[in-house]
């Protein structure tokens, strides 16, 4: 695929570049509280403008069901962008309409604007074929060139991503080419021994990766909530933990295959819990118990990794030569179920291997726990799209870029 680089050597002053970012973060009411994806465009919007280009920037935020919806509006999302380039950057109040039309005409050369939620608009992830050609036409009419951008994006098949970059010509910003060339280091070329760490709340979520990773990795530690369906699986007492029952054939599966294959499966010895979820607003104090893995109670629910468990897996990851680690182990937004999520950070950034962070908590938890983002290798701003990588899938936003 054609670099971003490439694109600006072939001169791009004056002419109009429609960057599909992905400014999809996390808001409460209109405050941002992670700016991380909007951080990692920056670069390529920036050498656009400061080659000349007219650069109207694109992106989804949240799902609103195809119709306008100030809930998901991506006000905050331009008002932040301007913050960080340090200049002026126009908003449409609108994705393909009058607004639309009129700011990307007003943009001078080195001018920003950015477009309202593409979500908006059905026709941006219609299943449809027509329909969301017809929303990518109107799409082209506002640009001369696609740079793709949006790697959190690149695992849909909508018309922003996959059906655009057909109608322009087009070329792959840095987000993209920085996320494609650490991912083949999780899957080309390896160092050893590469150790996996998985967390978050669905075994469901992780099937494929898992699937994959076990004809690859040496080691895979597994937390959070899905820990406890492989757990129950072992026909241990999970209480009220969450727990999908219908992957239980799929994890004995696994972990057969595990055993095989000398894939070291490692699963948690403790675990923090409580008979009710925590405050995540007020933040409270919830006095949880620490038990070992195979005695939750019938009635408490286990919601971080213990100290044991702490320590266990920081010792697995010492040694490892490649770190690939995506969602959390615990509800780490609540200050007593975050030290688990904290040890795993901590261990990654003790260890000398090539730490990968992928997916929208790990990434968020990273830094809400005041990590130096630049202590590990990289953090990924795709949590679906990295997944559906490693999983070995073709990735229709990266399919289109190609030539």
């Amino acid at each position: 695929m054609k670099t971003i680089d490439e694109l600006l050597a072939e001169g791009v002053s004056g002419k109009r570049v429609f960057v599909r970012a992905d400014l999809n973060v996390p808001l409460d009411g209109t405050t941002i509280t992670d700016d991380g994806r909007i951080r990692a465009v920056v670069p390529t919007v920036k050498a656009l403008a400061d080659a000349g280009a007219r650069v109207v920037v694109a992106s989804h935020l949240g799902r609103p069901k195809g119709a306008p919806d100030p809930a998901f509006s991506l006000a905050p999302a331009a008002a932040r962008l301007g913050e960080l380039l340090g200049a002026e950057v126009a908003f449409a109040t609108d994705t393909v309409g009058e607004s639309a039309t009129a700011t990307v005409a007003g943009l001078d050369d080195g001018g920003v604007a950015v477009i309202e939620n593409l979500r908006f608009n059905a026709g941006e992830t219609s299943k449809d074929d027509a329909e969301r050609g017809a929303f990518a036409d109107r799409l082209a009419a506002l640009a001369d060139v696609y740079v793709g951008d949006g790697f959190g994006a690149v695992h849909r098949k909508h018309a922003s991503v996959f059906d655009l970059p057909a109608r322009l010509p087009h070329a792959a910003g840095y987000l993209i080419a920085t996320e494609v060339g650490v991912l083949k280091k999780l899957t080309d070329d390896v160092k050893r021994p590469y150790v996996v760490a998985l967390g978050g709340a669905k075994v469901s979520d992780k099937l494929g990766v898992i699937d994959h990773l076990l004809e690859k990795a040496d080691r895979i530690l597994i937390g959070g909530g899905m820990a406890y369906t492989f757990l129950k699986a072992q026909g241990h007492e999970v209480g009220i933990s969450l727990l999908q029952e219908d992957q239980i054939p799929a994890v004995l599966e696994y972990l057969e295959r595990a055993e095989k294959r000398g894939v070291e499966f490692v699963l948690p010895v403790d675990v923090l819990v409580s008979s009710e979820f925590p405050d995540l607003k007020t933040k409270a104090p919830a006095n949880p118990t620490t038990v070992a893995a195979d005695a939750i109670p019938a009635d408490e629910e286990g919601l971080d990794i213990g100290p044991e468990t702490r320590k266990l897996y920081a010792s697995k990851l010492a040694d490892a030569g490649t770190v690939f680690w995506n969602g959390p182990m615990g509800v780490f937004e609540h200050p007593d179920y975050a030290e688990g999520t904290k040890a795993v950070a901590q261990a990654l950034v003790d260890s000398p291997a090539f730490t990968v962070v992928g997916g929208g908590d790990s990434a968020a938890a990273v830094r809400i726990l005041g990590f130096d983002e630049k202590a590990f290798g990289h953090i990924s701003t795709g949590g679906g799209a990295s997944l559906e990588y490693l999983e070995g899938k073709t990735l229709p936003g990266l399919a289109a870029l190609e030539d």
